[in-house]
Formats: structure tokens, C-alpha cells, sequence
């Protein structure tokens, strides 16, 4: 644990689905006691098969710990907030849901409890609607798989106080993650807002028989994609300018930006003929392994990428030197 920032003693986890089983691995693996509510019977699975993924990764990149937290199930939300530190807010994605959850996770927790919300997308103001006090709620967007990934979206809304912001940041900063503070209050954050400009154009390029799903996908991965894990976009789009940086870059292909190629504006429709595509295309891409098989190899390959980063000091690998510490 980086000595400079003060780890909780206790996370409750509320809503343990992928995302919220993931939260719960990592903080595990930080050394922290973690309490899981989640009326699912299957949530004891879920949370079991994804701490054995996260304990496989994190030994392979030589970052496990000595002991882990105590991991506890517990029969009602109010058991698993009551004591502690931060509440990991994981459930679906609907906003009335969601918000009659955080009303039920501020009636039982702590005045001094950081409740955050694991939304890939609402806005804060709307989740902060039906609080008492919503000057503590902060998003706190990660990206699947949490126990491997550092990146997680920090979002206040217009009644989170500064102090609950710094606040999430350490915390997450704790967690041994790389928290980024979107500064602006918009639907969908950073990071979704670029994902959703792929996947639009990917949805295009299936609809008019353009390409694949594994075609689209062997073009991120055998292409961008790869500069994209190292050094981002601008980064990249930097050294394409040559000598003359970012301004020539832009000069040079900006106005390539006015033809008509992209079709960001719109979405086909989603008819029952195009998600059967879809699916087909991807059951004929990845179809012979099963989704546990899927995960432990993004795991192997994203550990993998992650050291040799690490080996560089650069991306991604410096949050793995930092869980060293």
C-alpha cells in the first residue's frame, strides 16, 4: 500500500454482478475486509469465480499480497454498508434502481461513509436526486476487468462537495488504481463517449455488409489497438505529424474530418435480423471457447501487456510498479 494514502478498513459492496465482484477482488487483494450484498443466490459463485481469476492474475504479475481482507456475505444491504469506510454501489443500470438503492445505502451507513456508484453512464445529479445527503455520492466509473484494469472515471455531481471528490481519489488511489476526475458533469463520462463512437461505426460497417465482427475486432488488435494500450491517441496521432507535432498532424488530416465517411450521427436500427448477425458472426469468432476460457485469456494477454510496460515504465505498467510498493 502506497504509504502516502489511507486505505479503508472496510468496503461494502453493494450489488455484486461482474462489475461489483470485481470491485470486491480488488479491494481483497489490497489487504481490505469487504462485505457483499446481493439478493442473487448466485452471487456467492460470482464472487467466489472471479477472486480466483483476479488471485491468478495478480500472481502472475508478481503483485499479490502476503493476506488478503476478510471477504463477507451478508443477508441485507444495511448489514454490509453499516461500518463501513466506502460503499461500492454495483447494481444494474436503471436509474430508479439505483436510486432507491442509494437511498437505502445512506439510511444505514455512516455520516462519514463515501458512497460512490460504479454507473457506466448516469449523471450524479440524477443518482443524488432522493438523497438526504448527496454531497458525499461521487461516480466512481471502473473498467471491466477492476481487478486488473487501474483506470476509473471520478464524477461529481452538482451537490458533491469538493472534499467527497479528493476523497474518491485517494480512495481509489489506495485501491492501487489511476482515478481521472471528469471535471464536467456529461451522460456516458469520458470513456464511454469514445467506446460509443466505435461500437456506432462498428454497427455501421456490420449493417452494410462492410465487415465482421472478428474483421472489426482483428483491426483493433492487430492495429491500433495495440498503439492505443501504450500511448493513447493524441499521443500517437503526435508522433504521426512527424517532426512538426501535433499541429502538422492536424493540418495535414483534419480536413478529412468534413468527407463524409463517418456515420457518428446515426445508429441503423438494432432489428431482430442485425443482432441475429451479430451474434452469429460473433459465435463463429468465439464461440468454441467458453466465457470463463474468454476471461482467463484477456487476463493472461492483459498481464502480460502490463508487465511489458511495467519493463518500460510506461502506461499502464506504472500502476503496477506502484501496487509494489
Amino acid at each position: 500500500m502506497t504509504a502516502d494514502i489511507e486505505s479503508p478498513e472496510r468496503v461494502a459492496i453493494v450489488g455484486a454482478g461482474v462489475i461489483g465482484a470485481a470491485w470486491a477482488a480488488r479491494w481483497l487483494l489490497r489487504g481490505v475486509d469487504v462485505a457483499v450484498s446481493d439478493p442473487s443466490a448466485n452471487a456467492p459463485r460470482i464472487v467466489s469465480q472471479v477472486l480466483d481469476n483476479a488471485r491468478t492474475a495478480w500472481e502472475r504479475m508478481g503483485t499479490a499480497p502476503q493476506s488478503e481482507g476478510k471477504l463477507d456475505f451478508c443477508e441485507s444491504v444495511e448489514a454490509a454498508v453499516s461500518g463501513a469506510d466506502v460503499v461500492q454501489e454495483s447494481v444494474p443500470e436503471n436509474l430508479d434502481l439505483k436510486k432507491a438503492t442509494l437511498k437505502q445505502i445512506e439510511g444505514s451507513a455512516e455520516s462519514k461513509t463515501l458512497i460512490a456508484s460504479s454507473t457506466s453512464g448516469l449523471k450524479p445529479s440524477l443518482l443524488q436526486q432522493e438523497m438526504e445527503c448527496p454531497e458525499r455520492l461521487v461516480v466512481g466509473h471502473p473498467f471491466n476487468p477492476v481487478y486488473l484494469l487501474p483506470m476509473v472515471e471520478v464524477v461529481g455531481g452538482e451537490l458533491t462537495s469538493s472534499d467527497t471528490i479528493s476523497r474518491a481519489m485517494a480512495v481509489y488511489g489506495a485501491a492501487g488504481m489511476r482515478p481521472l476526475h471528469v471535471r464536467v458533469e456529461i451522460d456516458a463520462f469520458i470513456a464511454d463517449r469514445l467506446l460509443e463512437a466505435v461500437w456506432r461505426e462498428a454497427l455501421w460497417l456490420i449493417n452494410d455488409g462492410v465487415a465482421t465482427t472478428q474483421e472489426i475486432d482483428d483491426v483493433i488488435r492487430f492495429g491500433f489497438g495495440l498503439r492505443w494500450a501504450q500511448m493513447g491517441l493524441f499521443e500517437n496521432y503526435r508522433i504521426a505529424g512527424g517532426e512538426s507535432g501535433m499541429a502538422h498532424f492536424i493540418s495535414q488530416f483534419g480536413p478529412t474530418l468534413s468527407w463524409p465517411w463517418s456515420k457518428l450521427t446515426d445508429t441503423p436500427e438494432l432489428t431482430e435480423a442485425l443482432t441475429l448477425l451479430i451474434s452469429e458472426q460473433s459465435d463463429n469468432q468465439s464461440g468454441h471457447h467458453t466465457i470463463a476460457e474468454l476471461e482467463r485469456i484477456r487476463d493472461e494477454n492483459l498481464v502480460d501487456i502490463m508487465l511489458a510496460l511495467e519493463k518500460n515504465q510506461w502506461g499502464a505498467g506504472q500502476s503496477v510498479s506502484e501496487l509494489r510498493r
